[in-house]
């Protein structure tokens, strides 16, 4: 299953590339962490560790390494502007409950 992102994700990150002037791309990852378990990490990548893949998407590099791809087959990763709030949004096929707070999900 491939990694996928909504044409306004794409626009977000290249956006946050361009400004920051340099990067391979965004990392996608994932963490222990909230009262579900697991929770979503972004950040930019400047190196690539060993274990890392990188797939293209519409000319962004979302690098993930092997041990969170299992978890995020399939994802498509958006961006919302929802009244004052706006931020990434997750469509994790693999999720099979969240946090009440929507910190955290489960699989």
């Amino acid at each position: 299953m491939a990694i996928t992102m909504t044409p306004s994700a794409v626009e977000r990150v290249k956006s946050f590339l361009a400004n920051r002037g340099k990067g391979l791309g965004l990392r996608l990852g994932l963490k222990t962490s909230g009262c579900s378990g697991m929770a979503y990490v972004l950040e930019f990548v400047d190196e690539l560790n060993a274990d890392d893949e990188i797939y293209e998407v519409d000319g962004v590099n979302i690098i993930i390494d092997a041990k969170s791809f299992i978890y995020l087959q399939g994802i498509e990763l958006d961006y919302v502007k929802e009244g004052l709030n706006e931020g990434f949004k997750f469509n994790n096929p693999n999720a099979k409950g969240e946090c009440g707070c929507g910190e955290s999900f489960t699989v």
